[in-house]
């Protein structure tokens, strides 16, 4: 097939990548022997090198084998950007198993389902989340579950105070005594064997299930082999030029999320980069605080938090200096012009939009970083990846430059397919293809731009993606709705917010508050409707398909 897009790919980036025949716990282990001593971490301060995180994940390696973890059980880890994750994650992969990383911010329904569905038997958790656990576990196939203190790896005084004002009071202190089967993380590593069992692992192993609401809206695992994971990685070290043991990654994105995994983790062992581990991308003062004190060089986010930046009153006084940032890639929503130009007078860096999503490790294209950027574009495919535009009907026709049609990608980094859903696999998998559900078109030199992201898919806060079913599935349960729609509307520049459409039960009132609160206690908060209007009825097909794209188009000639 041709390829454009080669022609526009910076000097050094090359068309084919040798990729190491090795996986990513054998990456951390090498890197840690050439680099015992660099920095691989930093939390709060608190510093752990490439040879001690090594250590610590031979450690829990140890332990979650002699907790009976072999190589194909999967373990999930539910936790925040704090030390613990990367030392699980390494750890789990080491053992043989897979990793199920889960959402902290899921209620317990959503948690419940995700952990039978991957038929997880463990779980690292943080002692603040541990609630959420207990109250789930008899409906789940877990046996041990393992609790981590976000407090273990401060620095002496930071975590002193820690335990004197804000322990109990953020719910972080939480007796687990009387509970079978349930171990603190450092007791698992203190009384794990000296040397973890060597497992044998190839690159067609799975390595990590991706939970994605895909291209339709359910939620299932993407089936992410040990080949994907690091192939993505290397492709981000050589797309963003990164230099070995000299970069500093700020790691705001969530490592639970496929984003933050490889542009931060997982590329970060591969170069022997410094992670800058923020727990909560929306502290502002603490990202703030964070650039200002370590000097990030490479920071991968969403618009929202570039817009952040650009308009806090610390960053126009010059409280902070942000300058030290030189390379950054945006993904999960469009990039504006003006917010693109601004970052990059402020920081002085290299700010471009890419593109990915979690059934491609994640990222599929990107814009070069220093050559030629084409604003309102996600740029060109990566290294090894082929991206195609075909017809909306049938999929099969390949359409030329300038037609719009569903976007398509082959290459290395392209899931093994949907966790035990062998006709959603189908589906989405043709021929070598992924099926991206997301509608796009192509230019002449093999730059692609986004037309409609993911049908019906809503960019929510800090660039997490809602899809409008999960919100119609938890509203229907309410005794007093009949019909409901969701979708997303644009609020200003903070992205999307969800606004429910319902049609009530004849002769049922009810209030926004009401139909709000009931959804607080059914889902994540990011997933709350902001927004609540209620009507006698929805626009439908013929069929009584409800069209959201009505709905949309009443909202856009209110804001006219």
């Amino acid at each position: 097939m041709e390829k454009p897009w080669l022609n526009f790919y910076e000097e050094g980036v090359r068309a084919t990548i040798d990729y190491p025949d090795t996986v990513m716990p054998q990456v951390l282990a090498d890197t840690a022997r050439k680099h015992p001593d660099h920095a691989a971490t930093l939390f709060k301060g608190a510093k752990l090198t490439y040879g001690e995180l090594n250590e610590l994940v031979d450690g829990f390696t140890a332990g979650l084998q002699q907790l009976g973890v072999k190589k194909g059980d999967r373990v999930a880890l539910h936790l925040p950007n704090c030390p613990q994750f990367p030392i699980s994650f390494y750890a789990i992969l080491r053992a043989g198993g897979i990793v199920v990383p889960c959402n902290p911010m899921y209620v317990a329904r959503e948690l419940q389902h995700q952990l039978n569905d991957s038929g997880a038997e463990v779980i690292v958790t943080l002692s603040a989340f541990y609630p959420v656990i207990k109250q789930i576990r008899d409906k789940t196939q877990l046996k041990h579950v393992i609790v981590a203190k976000i407090k273990t790896y401060l620095p002496g005084l930071l975590r002193f105070l820690f335990t004197l004002a804000k322990e109990k009071k953020e719910g972080h202190a939480v007796d687990i005594s009387g509970d079978a089967n349930t171990h603190w993380f450092q007791d698992v590593l203190a009384n794990a064997p000296a040397k973890p069992t060597p497992v044998d692992l190839d690159g067609d192993d799975a390595a990590v299930l991706m939970y994605t609401g895909g291209t339709t809206g359910v939620s299932k695992g993407a089936e992410l082999t040990h080949q994907n994971i690091l192939v993505n990685a290397i492709q981000c070290k050589h797309w963003l030029k990164t230099t070995e043991a000299t970069e500093v990654v700020l790691t705001t994105l969530p490592l639970f999320h496929s984003y933050g995994m490889t542009t931060c983790m997982n590329h970060g062992v591969c170069t022997a980069s410094t992670m800058l581990l923020v727990p909560n991308p929306r502290d502002l003062k603490d990202v703030l605080g964070t650039i200002n004190k370590y000097h990030p060089t490479v920071y991968p986010g969403v618009p929202a938090m570039y817009v952040a930046i650009n308009n806090d009153p610390g960053v126009l006084s010059g409280k902070y200096n942000v300058q030290s940032i030189r390379v950054c890639v945006s993904g999960a929503a469009g990039l504006p012009v003006e917010v693109q130009k601004r970052f990059e007078e402020i920081t002085g860096g290299k700010l471009v939009e890419g593109y990915g999503l979690s059934e491609a490790s994640p990222v599929t294209h990107a814009n070069p970083i220093f050559g030629e950027n084409r604003v309102g574009t996600i740029g060109v495919p990566w290294p090894d990846t082929d991206a195609v535009i075909v017809d909306l009907e049938t999929g099969d026709k390949t359409l030329p430059p300038g037609e719009i049609g569903e976007l398509c990608i082959r290459g290395p980094q392209v899931m093994k397919g949907y966790w035990n859903m062998p006709e959603e696999t189908a589906n989405t998998l043709r021929e070598g293809w992924l099926y991206t559900g997301d509608i796009a078109k192509m230019d002449e030199d093999g730059y692609f731009q986004i037309v409609d992201r993911k049908k019906d898919m809503i960019l929510g806060a800090g660039g997490f993606n809602i899809y409008p079913r999960e919100i119609e599935d938890v509203l229907y349960e309410h005794p007093k709705v009949r019909e409901v729609a969701a979708a997303g509307i644009p609020v200003e520049e903070r992205g999307e917010r969800v606004k429910a459409y319902i049609v009530l039960k004849e002769g049922e009132t009810a209030t926004e508050e009401e139909i709000i609160e009931f959804c607080r206690e059914n889902m994540a908060p990011y997933k709350v409707p902001r927004f609540v209007e209620f009507r006698t009825d929805l626009p439908k097909t013929m069929v009584g398909k409800i069209l959201r794209r009505v709905l949309l188009e009443e909202e856009e000639k209110k804001r006219q």
